[in-house]
């Protein structure tokens, strides 16, 4: 027979049917496709930008309190199983079993809240430390 045409899954095109583009280096851009700000970095590596640590620090905030929820949520579920098991004692077993899931989901997520808790508290220090404001771990 000749060439078979296969169904590829969502029906993605073959690489031979797509036509072959020239790899162009371009002075203007960056890695990841955008401008450079200026002129005077055309041809150069462009130092890494500048971090912006409000938003960064209201990220953290954001999975803190993510965290606290899952926990909430996580620890609310435990109980409702510990209260299922004492209803109903045919099925304690399975119930005991699913509240102890719950329980060690609330620990992780709150492990997981703690760890952003901190997160958002080194990223305020290095805010402070960027503009000057403090001079920390030097010695």
């Amino acid at each position: 027979m000749a060439e078979e045409k296969h169904h590829h899954l969502f029906h993605h095109k073959k690489d031979e049917d797509k036509p072959l583009e020239d790899d162009v280096y371009s002075e203007t851009t960056t890695a990841y496709g955008g401008a450079y700000s200026s002129e005077e970095n055309v041809g150069q590596y462009h130092k890494k930008e500048e971090i912006d640590y409000e938003k960064e620090e209201k990220h953290h905030k954001h999975l803190e309190h993510m965290g606290e929820l899952g926990t909430a949520a996580a620890g609310a579920f435990a109980l409702h199983e510990k209260h299922k098991a004492e209803k109903d004692p045919e099925h304690a077993h399975k119930h005991k079993i699913e509240e102890e899931i719950a329980a060690a989901a609330a620990v992780g997520t709150g492990g997981f809240a703690f760890h952003e808790h901190h997160e958002k508290k080194e990223s305020k220090e290095e805010e402070k430390e960027a503009h000057g404001k403090r001079h920390h771990h030097l010695f």
